[in-house]
């Protein structure tokens, strides 16, 4: 059996009081220009975009060529368009830590490249990912959470309104904001504006309240972001190239919804019986 790579002490604790921590140089300096290279390469592809460039949610449009690779661009159901996108699914170590938090019975939910411009007028934007439902739904600090997310930064944020992913620390264990306070953004006292290096992963629970500041700092901040809930949750991204599982491993296609068998009605009730394995082995190759 494989050894998965556990929290640290101060991981875990700062997970639990500030619903995220950063993992520094999570991907190599060749491979942060290999995605920049491929998210760049998106913009010549076909593919889907929300409508709305600020939230992003209610209504979607088929994505217009554009070969300006510093303008805004929200991506959705990557892991189609290149190899590379299929690899960052179990990626270790940020996999291995993902499972430590989650536990073995989880499944990709989403799959995501942002780039936000610099420049272009947006204020920010501070949600909790899963809309009104989740941020009302709040677990134990002991129990696992139902969602989370893996936020790879493709460009160094060194300062401030460089399109920073901003926090509200402790955001996910409360309600928040208080009922009749005014309406959060980049701004509000208590947010945080994260730094990091190209390369760094931020991993948050998606009932943290959390979005990007204004980026007016002259270049781009380009992001991919991949989404794990709790196998009775189910995605809401759905791959339809039907070439990728084939290309996927045992656990790879486990996490892409692949129970081993045809879907019946109750499939997702009950993991299977070998769900742990999988997701700690890979699978049988």
């Amino acid at each position: 059996m494989q050894t998965m790579r556990k929290l640290t002490d101060a991981q875990r604790r700062q997970w639990a009081s500030d619903g995220y921590f950063i993992l520094e140089g999570a991907l190599a300096p060749s491979e942060v220009a290999l995605y920049t290279r491929e998210v760049d390469a998106l913009r010549e592809k076909p593919g889907w975009e929300p409508m709305s460039k600020p939230l992003g949610h209610y209504g979607w449009v088929e994505s217009a060529i554009n070969a300006d690779t510093e303008a805004f661009m929200d991506r959705r159901d990557l892991i189609g368009y290149h190899e590379a996108f299929i690899d960052l699914i179990d990626y270790a170590p940020v996999f291995d830590l993902v499972v430590d938090i989650m536990g073995p019975y989880i499944c990709l939910s989403m799959t995501q490249a942002i780039v936000r411009a610099s420049g272009d007028g947006f204020q920010g934007y501070t949600h909790t990912d899963g809309g009104e439902a989740l941020r009302r739904l709040r677990v134990a600090e002991s129990s696992r959470p139902i969602a989370m997310k893996a936020m790879y930064l493709l460009s160094d944020i060194d300062g401030p309104d460089c399109g920073n992913f901003t926090v509200f620390p402790g955001s996910h264990r409360r309600p928040f904001p208080e009922p009749g306070e005014p309406v959060l953004t980049p701004r509000t006292p208590g947010a945080v504006p994260l730094t990091g290096k190209a390369g760094d992963c931020i991993l948050f629970s998606h009932a943290l309240w959390h979005g990007p500041s204004p980026n007016l700092s002259g270049r781009a901040r380009k992001t991919l972001l991949y989404n794990y809930c709790q196998m009775c949750v189910r995605q809401y991204d759905y791959p339809e190239r039907a070439s990728v599982p084939n290309r996927c491993s045992p656990r790879q296609r486990r996490l892409l919804g692949d129970l081993g068998y045809d879907f019946r009605p109750g499939s997702y009730f009950y993991a299977p019986v070998d769900q742990a394995e999988v997701i700690a082995n890979g699978g049988p190759t």
